[in-house]
């Protein structure tokens, strides 16, 4: 999509010499992938923290080692 935007020359030239790209193109696209990738993260991040936790990895490796003691149970059925 061709679009005309007005940014700030020094801003634009900072940003690209820290990302390392040589066009003006690349440094914006890039700069929003940043900000939706940050954004998605944030969210998750949120998501994890409302998670109830039933039980916790000492838990979760002995239920896992007692499925692997008896292999004539399928995975996951206790």
């Amino acid at each position: 999509m061709r679009t005309t935007l007005d940014l700030p020359d020094g801003l634009v030239e900072e940003a690209r010499e820290a990302i390392g790209y040589k066009s003006k193109t690349d440094t914006v696209v890039f700069a929003l992938q940043e900000v939706i990738r940050r954004k998605r993260k944030d969210e998750l991040k949120d998501w994890i923290t409302k998670w109830e936790w039933t039980s916790g990895p000492l838990e979760m490796r002995a239920k896992s080692r007692q499925r692997v003691k008896d292999p004539q149970k399928p995975f996951g059925v206790e």
